[in-house]
């Protein structure tokens, strides 16, 4: 089989350099085309130097449809202007369409979703198979424990992140209210300041933590009647997710069109 033709979206910033590096390593997966944003200062620049790796002659361009004509898909972390901005696209030009970007709305999913009967879409807030691991075991154990052990989910990133809580952490709160067969968001409690009274049973709550250079922790806690179970991922680089991200796009290279998710990928989807 061919060498799968991959596009990164957001190829200037850290996540499209870490995939830029991952792809150059990758048998099977060939860099042919790098997307930034219109107006970036990075527009023109060689995408493997940019990526401390040697030149590879393949430029920054803010055009996918050009970018996309010898493309077989797309690896997408930027934010989610961008993100629907190349839904259509990658749709029309039938790419698999890998998306790891995070601060996505419900109707930014239903845009997404809208192509899917049509494309291949496969859609994560963590590409890591430590963190989907981490997602089937608060599924399995929300769903064995009864409310009386009270669900809280702690994350912490990076100063320069933007969103929050981050993708994974919602991703973990779907996994244990999907567990406890709930609404995640008519069961969520957030940014709790002040007088808050007592927590409402049956939520799941979430804390945010942000500073330094920390990848990505995340720990969900089951606290019940003097106990509490931990459950916990540390993200130690940011290469786990590219390399997760582009073994996304070579599992789904001539899938069905659908949305999937990485437990697709993985093999962890409950059958």
């Amino acid at each position: 089989m061919a060498d799968m033709r991959l596009i990164v979206a957001g190829a200037g910033g850290r996540m499209g350099r870490a995939l830029v590096r991952v792809i150059s390593e990758t048998p099977g997966a060939v860099l042919t085309g790098a997307l930034e944003a219109p107006g970036s200062e990075l527009l023109g620049k060689d995408a493997g130097l940019l990526a401390g790796l040697s030149a590879n002659g393949v430029k920054l361009s803010a055009d996918l449809w050009s970018l996309s004509a010898e493309a077989d898909g797309i690896l997408d972390f930027t934010v989610p202007g961008a993100t629907i901005a190349n839904v259509a696209i990658a749709a029309e030009r039938k790419l698999v369409h890998i998306i790891g970007t995070t601060g996505l709305s419900s109707s930014d999913d239903a845009v997404i979703k809208s192509v899917t009967s049509r494309a291949i879409v496969v859609k994560s807030g963590n590409m890591s198979l430590g963190v989907n691991l981490l997602a089937a075991l608060v599924k399995r154990v929300a769903r064995s424990l009864d409310e009386n052990f009270d669900i809280e989910i702690l994350e912490m990133h990076h100063k320069a992140k933007i969103d929050a809580p981050s993708g994974t952490a919602l991703m973990l709160g779907e996994a244990a209210a999907s567990g406890r067969g709930i609404d995640l968001y008519a069961h969520s409690a957030r940014g709790r300041d002040g007088h808050t009274g007592a927590r409402r049973a049956g939520d799941i709550g979430f804390a945010s933590l942000r500073g330094g250079t920390a990848a990505g922790d995340h720990s969900v806690i089951f606290a019940g009647p003097s106990e509490r179970i931990t459950l916990s991922h540390q993200a130690e680089d940011r290469m786990i997710f590219a390399h997760g991200a582009l073994k996304a796009a070579l599992w789904a290279h001539g899938k069905q069109p659908g949305l999937y998710s990485m437990a697709d990928v993985l093999g962890l989807s409950e059958s």
